[in-house]
């Protein structure tokens, strides 16, 4: 499969997630958290799904399109694994992270940390969609929606 039909399947399957979880997640009271703005397309997009709930997204630096750009509170700038942490314990109703660089020595320092941060950002009941598998004992594992491969991205709930 050549990059762009990977990355083709990779948006694909973020945003059918992310519809799919949207009508139960929209029930849960709490921030929304972005972990990787990138662009900004998917923090538009959960604007979109999302109306009524506030959105905080980080990266490590401003690189999206001013149309995708969060306002200044809700932006957080500099190292995730260093930025996220005060927001451990804000009980988001979903956390959302598409921090993979597909290199698997970079992902698994990644690992090393992403699946704490979500499970402890989380609300009881909270969701996390993630193109990096969480494994945490307080994230169980949920169902995809069937046009989403098995291993190309992943859905949790804050047991």
């Amino acid at each position: 499969m050549s990059r762009l039909d990977s990355f083709i399947r990779r948006l694909s399957a973020q945003r059918d997630v992310l519809n799919h979880i949207s009508d139960e997640a929209r029930q849960i009271d709490g921030v929304i958290l972005e972990i990787g703005l990138g662009n900004g397309r998917t923090f538009d997009h959960l604007r979109a799904l999302f109306p009524d709930h506030r959105i905080i997204a980080f990266d490590r630096a401003l690189g999206s399109h001013a149309s995708s750009t969060p306002s200044a509170e809700d932006l957080v700038i500099g190292e995730i694994r260093e930025t996220a942490q005060p927001y451990v314990g804000v009980n988001a109703a979903l956390v959302h992270a598409d921090i993979g660089t597909g290199y698997d020595d970079k992902d698994a320092i990644t690992l090393t940390w992403l699946p704490q941060l979500a499970a402890g950002a989380l609300a009881k009941g909270g969701m996390a969609a993630s193109g990096l598998p969480l494994e945490h004992p307080d994230l169980e594992p949920l169902p995809l929606p069937s046009t989403v491969d098995v291993g190309r991205y992943f859905l949790y709930r804050r047991r």
